[in-house]
């Protein structure tokens, strides 16, 4: 049935990867609304639900819902996604252009294919397939969530979710977001970082002055920042901000190393303490994603009076977004030199997750996967941050979460040439399928421990 669906699905896919439906402000909103439209029609032709449509919370992106009544005794599955992705970055670096899908030795190239309009495909390939191959009425209750501000942080998500709570509400959330080991190595994801954006502000003099006249007397905001970020981190690379601790829960299957992907030039080594699943899924890390300053064409013999730094840092599971924020604030009262005025802003927090891997629901998604694939199914944190899952995890704190993922490691998301392996694809629609049957097979009396919502 998987097959059967095949073209029909890759023409869906290939549709919406069409649309640049970038979320982040200064790009056309009228995309996302054509992204949902899209989407709209799409779970109508369905023929599934009850009832379909297009919702926002205030000033927020458009998200579309579809809603299917279980049957009583039977659970309710929340299939969530996102319609937004990334914008392209700089076009040169693309081998083909972001938003015109293109096949290349088994890949689908082009912005967003992998995250997270695969997340799409894989839901409607599944519940094709679903009611392709069920020859008894479907008992299962099915709701189709399809946001479109995941990839700015998903500001208006939380009212959102109060808002249409009984349109949501669900007894299992499969989130097709994460990643796998690799393309035939299924993963369930029991454990992500949470992250702390914002922006550093240092100022050190009215304007600039001329680095001969005054320079080695006066600080300047560049010299004040490299002192501050030194102290970001020990010799090792480990960071060195009191109040940021790690956490020592094994997430399952744990890698020797950092994979091919990480692209480390030649000579180059990795850094922290402990194993490589520690810093990678269990310990904070903090990056610097952009800075501004004059570029070295447009450089001058000046003394910088001021800049502005992006931080990243990701928490640690089991910690809180706060007490980080907290934690680096404390940090730069402590370290910045010289008097230099600071500030944080733009400031964004998303708190990490832990899953229950207890819940009934994943011993069912462990065995459709293992089904689908044909290779037994590895548990897995991911360095990343999902920020939303906690917040559906505190909107429905009745509801088991179950992490999957289209990813694989060289999708490349967020960068140019992303791209979405095929075989990644129909494998997890076709386990995606099969975990959708096993519970709707299932009786009532079956189903032990699903919290079934009345």
């Amino acid at each position: 049935m998987v097959r059967g669906g095949a073209p029909r699905l890759m023409a869906d896919l290939a549709a919406l990867i069409r649309i640049p439906s970038v979320s982040w402000s200064g790009f056309d909103p009228e995309h996302l609304e054509t992204s949902a439209r899209a989407l709209h029609a799409l779970c109508e032709e369905a023929g599934v639900f009850d009832s379909v449509g297009i919702y926002r919370h205030q000033a927020g992106a458009p998200a579309v819902i579809a809603r299917r009544e279980a049957h009583p005794g039977w659970p309710t599955v929340v299939l969530y996604a996102h319609h937004d992705v990334q914008p392209p970055g700089s076009e040169e670096l693309w081998e083909s252009p972001a938003y015109r899908p293109t096949i290349r030795n088994g890949r689908l190239y082009g912005r967003g294919s992998a995250d997270d309009t695969a997340g799409i495909a894989v839901h409607l390939g599944a519940i094709r397939a679903l009611l392709a191959q069920e020859s008894e009425p479907l008992k299962l209750g099915i709701v189709m969530f399809v946001e479109g501000e995941e990839e700015n942080g998903s500001p208006s998500f939380e009212g959102f979710l109060e808002e249409y709570a009984e349109l949501l509400r669900g007894d299992i959330i499969v989130v097709a977001d994460s990643d796998n080991p690799s393309p035939t190595t299924p993963a369930l994801t029991t454990s992500l970082r949470g992250n702390v954006t914002t922006v550093l502000t240092i100022e050190t003099l009215q304007h600039a002055v001329h680095s001969g006249m005054l320079g080695g007397a006066v600080p300047d905001a560049m010299m004040v920042f490299g002192i501050v970020a030194a102290s970001f981190y020990h010799a090792d690379g480990s960071l060195a901000i009191e109040g940021l601790e790690g956490n020592s829960v094994s997430s399952g299957d744990e890698p020797a190393s950092v994979g091919s992907e990480a692209g480390l030039l030649a000579g180059v080594t990795e850094i922290g303490r402990g194993s490589v699943p520690d810093r990678l899924w269990r310990q904070p890390a903090l990056t610097m994603t952009g800075m501004d300053l004059p570029s070295v064409a447009h450089a001058s013999n000046t003394l910088l009076p001021s800049l502005r730094v992006k931080l990243s840092l990701r928490v640690a599971p089991g910690s809180s977004a706060k007490a980080a924020w907290e934690a680096l604030e404390r940090h730069l009262a402590t370290v910045m030199p010289f008097g230099a005025h600071w500030s944080l802003g733009e400031t964004s927090l998303g708190e990490p997750f832990l899953v229950d891997v207890s819940q009934p629901a994943l011993s069912v998604a462990s065995a459709a996967l293992e089904a689908g694939f044909g290779n037994p199914v590895v548990t897995q944190g991911v360095g990343g941050s999902i920020p939303f899952i906690s917040q559906l995890a505190h909107a429905f704190p009745a509801a088991q979460i179950v992490i999957t993922g289209v990813e694989d490691p060289d999708t490349r998301a967020h960068s140019p040439n992303e791209s979405l392996h095929l075989g990644v694809l129909w494998r997890q629609v076709l386990a995606e399928s099969i975990f959708l049957a096993l519970l709707n097979r299932r009786g009532p009396s079956e189903l032990p421990g699903f919290g079934i919502v009345e």
